[in-house]
């Protein structure tokens, strides 16, 4: 699964960031309405949980525009605004959810699956496949054609960062930040071991095709193919 989160609290933003990560769900994030709806609109996501009151273009705004668009994203709104009225319009104009701050992540999480459940997501993807490698997101597998390549549990949440950042150069802070636990780090050395180690369980599975991800040198890993 992959949120984005359109929130201008840096403090809640980057909770709900651990969180989500901690339970494996990849995240990417907008402080600001303008950058949230150019991510809302360029790529897929699972379900979007969005701010209303935001600099650049408001919540309510980003919301109608993506409807108008065609884009059935799932929504929550997550606000401050807790009059019925603000809710009604709300849903009114395509949300999926409103929750009110202050709110409890577990029940945050609880009307994620809730959603989840409700039947096709239009943009819903259990599943990335870059040059023949298969990543499910459900499953926590990665496969190449028929063949499984297994993964420890961080191999495969560095692969799914990158492979769902298609393209985009992420850095070895990033990646650690995306991945690890709350407090903890995972160093650049670690990040390469592990991408190494990978590379060599597919060496011995006798695969020939070539891993998408790549290194740019002094910045960071993509997935490309």
């Amino acid at each position: 699964m992959k949120l984005l989160i359109i929130e201008d609290s840096s403090a809640l933003r980057r909770s709900l960031v651990v969180g989500f990560n901690n339970l494996g769900i990849t995240t990417d994030e907008a402080s600001n309405g303008t950058d949230g709806l150019s991510l809302a609109l360029n790529n897929p996501y699972d379900i979007i949980i969005l701010d209303l009151m935001l600099p650049g273009i408001d919540g309510m705004d980003i919301l109608k525009q993506l409807r108008k668009s065609a884009i059935q994203t799932r929504i929550i709104i997550l606000s401050a605004k807790n009059q019925r009225q603000d809710r009604i319009d709300g849903l009114i104009q395509g949300a999926d959810d409103y929750l009110t701050k202050p709110f409890s992540f577990d029940e945050l999480h609880a009307r994620i699956l809730a959603i989840s459940r409700r039947g096709l997501i239009n943009n819903f993807t259990n599943t990335i496949t870059i040059n023949g490698f298969i990543l499910d997101s459900n499953k926590m597998t990665l496969r190449y054609e028929t063949t499984d390549i297994e993964l420890t549990p961080n191999e495969f949440k560095i692969v799914e960062y990158i492979f769902n950042h298609k393209d985009q150069i992420m850095s070895t802070s990033m990646i650690s930040d995306n991945i690890a636990n709350n407090f903890d780090y995972i160093s650049k050395n670690t990040i390469e071991a592990h991408i190494s180690t990978i590379r060599k369980k597919i060496k011995l599975k006798m695969i020939t095709a070539t891993f998408p991800i790549k290194n740019k040198r002094g910045f960071g890993y993509y997935s490309e193919g």
